[in-house]
C-alpha cells in the first residue's frame, strides 16, 4: 500500500473510532434509580444461600442458618457461685455475733472439676471453691469470708449469719436449659454467641454461606498496584476497593484482576466467573469505548440478560444491571466514586440479601450547605460532603473532587441528595446528610484553607499527641471566609496585601488572631532543559511567555494565594492556558511534566518533587489564622505547640521550608 494509502487507512480508522466514542452513550435507556432496582430485583431470589458447617473459630460475624436447640444444661450440674462452705440452710437459723452456729466440716474439700462423695448432713459442711458441684444434701453456699475456722479439735467453722435456701447456688440449667432455643436463625454471631454455642458443648455450626463475588477490572490502561505505571497508565484501585465493599457487604470476593480491553479475553473472564461465582461485579474501563465492550459482552451470555443501562443519576449514569440465569451481573461506572455509589445502591443490598443480612439502615443527620451546588436536571444526584461543626449546628462542605478522585469517598463524612427536578441546591439550605460507614466522628480541629505539603507535618505531629484534624483545602480566601463565620477553627493562608506588600497580616481582626507558619519559594516552574526559560529570571521568563504564543501556561484557581501571585506578574494580561486552573500545586506541575503545559506558578519542593525548572519569583509566607474563641481549646493549643515545637521545625525545614522565627 502507498504512503497515501496509509495515511487514508489510518485516516479512517482514527474517524471510525471518534465516531464510536461520540456514540458510546447512545444505546443508554436512561430510567430512575427506583425503576432501575425493581426491574433487577425481579429477577434475582432476594434470600440467604443455602448453609455451611464451620467451626466456632470461623462462625464470628457469620448468620446462623437454623435454630440453635440446647442440647444440655448450663451449668450441666448446681454449681457454687463463691468459695466458702456448701451445708443446709436450715442449721443456719438464728446465726449471729452473740449466738453463732458451729458447723463440722466433712473429710472433703471440692475443687472445680470434682465429682462430691460425702452427702451434707444435719450440722455439717463441706468446703467448696467457686464453680464447684454443690453436694447431695447441702441447699446453700456461705462466702468463706463470713465464717471462723475454729483451730481446736476436729475441723469446724462458726458462723455469724444465716444464710438462705439456694443462696449463691446456680442451679442446673439456670442458664441454658436443655431444649430451649439457644439462637434462632438469622443472628449474626459475635463473640458472645459463641460463648453461647460453646457453652452448649458445639464445636461446630450451621451458617449461611457468604455470597462468592467476581470482581473484574476492566482496562487497557490499568496497572496492578505495586508494578510501575506506564505511560497514560493508571493504577487498579477499583478492583481494590469493590472487594474491599463486597466483604464489607457480607460477600466473598473472588478477585479476577484487571482484563484488557479484548472482547475474547473478557468474554472468557465473565464465563469462567458466572461459572463459580454467585454474582459477578465488572468495573468497567474508559480506554477504547469499554464501556461499549462490556456491553458487548454480557449481552451475549443469556437471559434474562441486560435489565438496565442507564439510570438518572450522578455519578453513576453507565451504570449496567442484568441476570444470565439465575446469576446477577452489575457493570460498574470505571470512576471509583461512581463506581462506589453505585455498588452500594444496587449490588450491596443484593449481597446482604443472599448472605443473610439485613438492609442496612442509613444513619442521617440535618446540617447547613453554605455554598451553592450546581445540579443536573434530570438525574437525581448525589453529593459528598464533609462535616465541620458550625455555631448553628452542622455544616456540610461538598469534597468538590469529583467522581474520578479515589480518596473522595474515603475522604467524606456522608452525602446528600439532590433530587433530579432541581438546577441546583441554593447556599445555606438544610438538608439531611446520610451518613458514611459507621457515621461521622467529630474532629478535634477543623483547618480550612490552603493546602501544603508541610502542613502534613504538623497534622502528623498533632496525631502524635491524641488529636484529630480534618482538613479541607479551600483556598487561602476560602479560609478566610470560613474562619470568619466560624466554620473551622484554623485556616491556613498565604496572601499578599496589594498595598503594603505584606502577606497576611490585613487578615487580622479581633475575632482572628495571625500566627507564623513558614515560609515557602513560589516560582515558574517548566520541564528542566527548556530554553526558553532555562537561565533567565523570573520578569524574563515571564516576557517570554507572554511573546510566544506557543507557550502554554497552567494557572491556579481562583481565591488561591498563588492566583493572587501570577494576576500581579501578569499584570492583567491572559496568556493561553490562563482558564485553565487547577486547585493545587502538585496538579500544576503534573500538567508541566506530562507536556500538557509549559509553565506555570508553584513552590519550590513541588518542582523538586517532579523533576522540573524552578525560577524563583518571591518567598511568601504561609501563617495560620486562629478564631479567638476556639484558641483555648486543647486541640487548638496542641496544634500552635506541634507548630513550635523543634522536631516538627526540622521535619518542615528537610522538605523545604524554612519555619517562622
Amino acid at each position: 500500500m502507498s504512503d497515501i494509502g496509509s495515511r487514508r487507512q489510518d485516516d479512517s480508522d482514527l474517524i471510525r473510532r471518534v465516531r464510536a466514542a461520540a456514540r458510546q452513550e447512545q444505546f443508554l435507556e436512561v430510567v430512575s434509580a427506583e425503576e432501575a432496582r425493581a426491574r433487577f430485583e425481579k429477577h434475582i431470589e432476594l434470600k440467604p444461600l443455602d448453609s455451611e458447617r464451620v467451626t466456632l473459630a470461623e462462625a464470628l460475624n457469620r448468620i446462623l442458618a437454623h435454630d440453635v436447640v440446647a442440647a444440655t444444661d448450663a451449668p450441666p450440674f448446681d454449681r457454687a457461685n463463691v468459695d466458702g462452705f456448701a451445708l443446709r440452710a436450715a442449721d443456719t437459723i438464728g446465726a449471729s455475733d452473740m449466738a453463732p452456729k458451729i458447723l463440722t466440716l466433712n473429710a472433703e474439700v471440692i475443687a472445680c472439676g470434682d465429682s462430691p462423695t460425702i452427702e451434707v448432713m444435719p450440722g455439717t459442711g463441706t468446703t467448696i471453691a467457686t464453680g464447684g458441684v454443690v453436694p447431695r444434701g447441702a441447699d446453700a453456699v456461705v462466702m468463706i469470708e463470713q465464717t471462723e475456722l475454729i483451730a481446736e479439735g476436729a475441723p469446724r467453722i462458726e458462723l455469724r449469719r444465716a444464710a438462705t435456701p439456694g443462696q449463691f447456688i446456680s442451679y442446673a440449667g439456670s442458664d441454658i436449659a436443655r431444649g430451649e432455643t439457644l439462637l434462632r436463625k438469622g443472628v449474626r454471631i459475635g463473640s458472645r454467641e459463641i460463648g453461647m454455642l460453646a457453652a452448649s458443648g458445639l464445636a461446630h455450626v450451621d451458617v449461611v454461606r457468604r455470597p462468592r463475588v467476581a470482581v473484574i477490572s476492566t482496562g487497557d490502561e490499568l496497572v496492578p498496584p505495586g508494578e510501575s505505571l506506564k505511560p497514560a497508565g493508571i493504577y487498579d484501585s477499583n478492583g481494590a476497593i469493590i472487594a474491599a465493599a463486597v466483604v464489607e457487604a457480607g460477600g466473598e470476593a473472588v478477585p479476577f484482576g484487571a482484563v484488557p480491553d479484548d472482547k475474547a479475553a473478557l468474554d472468557k473472564a465473565v464465563r469462567e466467573a458466572l461459572a463459580s461465582c454467585d454474582m459477578v461485579v465488572l468495573s468497567a474501563g474508559t480506554s477504547k469505548g469499554a464501556g461499549d465492550l462490556s456491553h458487548a459482552v454480557v449481552a451475549g451470555l443469556g437471559a434474562p440478560g441486560i435489565l438496565v443501562h442507564g439510570v438518572a443519576l450522578k455519578p453513576g449514569k453507565p451504570l449496567c444491571l442484568g441476570v444470565v440465569g439465575t446469576t446477577p451481573f452489575a457493570v460498574l461506572p470505571g470512576f471509583p466514586t461512581s463506581a462506589i455509589f453505585t455498588f452500594h445502591a444496587f449490588v450491596a443490598p443484593v449481597i446482604r440479601a443472599l448472605a443473610g443480612l439485613p438492609p442496612e439502615a442509613a444513619q442521617t443527620i440535618e446540617a447547613r450547605v453554605p455554598v451553592r451546588i450546581a445540579s443536573e436536571l434530570g438525574r437525581k444526584e448525589f453529593v459528598l460532603v464533609s462535616l465541620v461543626e458550625g455555631d448553628d449546628g452542622p455544616v456540610a462542605f461538598p469534597t468538590g473532587k469529583g467522581s474520578g478522585a479515589v480518596t473522595s469517598f474515603s475522604q467524606a463524612d456522608g452525602f446528600i441528595e439532590i433530587d433530579a427536578l432541581a438546577g441546583a441546591l441554593d447556599a445555606d439550605t438544610h438538608v439531611r446528610v446520610t451518613l458514611i460507614g459507621a457515621g461521622a466522628a467529630a474532629p478535634d480541629v477543623t483547618i480550612m484553607g490552603s493546602h501544603d505539603v508541610a502542613l502534613d507535618v504538623v497534622v502528623g505531629a498533632l496525631a502524635e499527641r491524641g488529636f484529630s484534624a480534618r482538613t479541607l483545602a479551600v483556598g487561602s480566601l476560602g479560609g478566610v471566609a470560613a474562619a470568619t463565620r466560624g466554620q473551622c477553627d484554623i485556616a491556613p493562608v498565604h496572601l499578599i496585601d496589594p498595598r503594603s506588600g505584606d502577606y497576611n497580616k490585613h487578615l487580622v481582626t479581633p475575632d482572628l488572631s495571625l500566627v507564623p507558619g513558614w515560609k515557602r519559594m513560589q516560582g515558574i516552574v517548566y520541564r528542566a532543559g527548556d530554553k526558553r526559560f532555562d537561565g533567565r529570571s523570573a520578569a524574563e521568563a515571564i516576557k517570554a511567555a507572554l511573546v510566544d504564543a506557543g507557550i502554554l501556561m497552567v494557572n491556579r484557581n481562583a481565591g488561591a494565594g498563588t492566583r493572587v501571585l501570577i494576576d500581579r506578574l501578569l499584570g492583567g494580561a491572559k496568556p493561553p492556558g490562563y482558564a485553565n486552573q487547577p486547585k493545587s500545586h502538585n496538579a500544576v506541575a503534573a500538567a508541566i511534566a506530562q507536556g500538557r503545559a509549559d509553565w506555570g506558578v508553584a513552590i519550590e519542593p513541588v518542582a523538586k518533587m517532579y523533576g522540573l525548572g524552578f525560577v524563583p519569583v518571591a518567598p511568601e509566607h504561609y501563617d495560620f489564622l486562629v478564631v479567638e474563641s476556639r484558641k483555648a481549646r486543647p486541640a487548638v493549643q496542641a496544634f500552635l505547640a506541634a507548630l513550635r515545637d523543634e522536631t516538627t521545625r526540622a521535619r518542615i525545614r528537610a522538605i523545604g521550608m524554612e519555619p517562622a522565627a
